[in-house]
Parts: C-alpha cells; sequence; structure tokens
C-alpha cells in the first residue's frame, strides 16, 4: 500500500467536535476500503490567505495515511461532496514523518534570530541618542511653546 498525507480545511463555523467527526468519518471510509490512518494532528483554527466560499478562517487537519489509491479516491470524492470542507490536498510520500509535523512545533520567540543584528547601539554626534518622558530628545534645548489664542 502506498504512503500519502492528507491535509484538509474544514469550515470557520463549525465546531471542534464537528470537525473530529469528520475526521473519525474519513477515517471510517480509509479503513473500509482496506487502509488505515495513523497519525491525526488538528491543527486548529487558522487565518486563510484569501477568502475561500467567503470563509477567512479554518480548521486544518492533517492525516497520515496509509491505504490503496481507490480507498484515497473515495475520501476525496466525498471530501468534494461535503459542505463543511473549503479544500484538500493529498500528497504521495516515501515515509511518514516521526513526530510532530513543522506546524506542531512551537517555535519560542527567543530562539528566532534579531532583526537588527545585534548590533550596537546608535550614536549621533558624541553621545547617544536618548528620548526623555516628554518624547523630547535630550541633545537639544527645548523650545518655548506659543500659546495659541
Amino acid at each position: 500500500m502506498a504512503l500519502y498525507e492528507h491535509v484538509f480545511l474544514a469550515r470557520q463555523d463549525i465546531s471542534a467536535q464537528q470537525v473530529d467527526a469528520l475526521v473519525e468519518q474519513y477515517k471510517g471510509v480509509i479503513e473500509a476500503n482496506g487502509g488505515k490512518v495513523g497519525r491525526v494532528e488538528n491543527w486548529g483554527l487558522k487565518s486563510l490567505t484569501y477568502r475561500i466560499k467567503k470563509n477567512r478562517k479554518a480548521h486544518y487537519v492533517l492525516m497520515d495515511i496509509d491505504a490503496p489509491a481507490p480507498a484515497v479516491h473515495e475520501v476525496e470524492r466525498q471530501m468534494r461532496i461535503s459542505e463543511d470542507v473549503l479544500r484538500y490536498m493529498t500528497i504521495a510520500v516515501e515515509k511518514h514523518e516521526e513526530g510532530a509535523s513543522a506546524m506542531m512545533q512551537k517555535r519560542d520567540r527567543d530562539d528566532r534570530p534579531r532583526r537588527d543584528g545585534d548590533r550596537p547601539e546608535r550614536s549621533f554626534g558624541d553621545r547617544p541618542r536618548r528620548d526623555n518622558r516628554d518624547g523630547d530628545r535630550e541633545d537639544r534645548p527645548r523650545r518655548p511653546r506659543e500659546d495659541r489664542a
């Protein structure tokens, strides 16, 4: 049997329990046709890059499938019929990934490189520029404010 990664997007207005019910329905179709489903990852409700059928968000779900091609075709046929599924994509793979997918791996903010490249503080003239609490710069005298009547 062939190995597949299958991702589908469900409408934003259905609940997480309904998404789980969809997953169980499609797992049943695959198992009825002689396949098996390995890892199932629910990536949650995420924003779409562009609107799809008037939806700005969607529930993303990843399924690792080990099944013959007719089982995958049947799942895709049922997803085309379903009003709850916005998009789906099935990709044949050599082997399934171990552990969490890239979407589930949490990147810590401290691990990312800084945008400024850790460069030193800039200086203006002979001393560094510092702003005081009023937003005025300390390296020049304050101008008197004109009263407007």
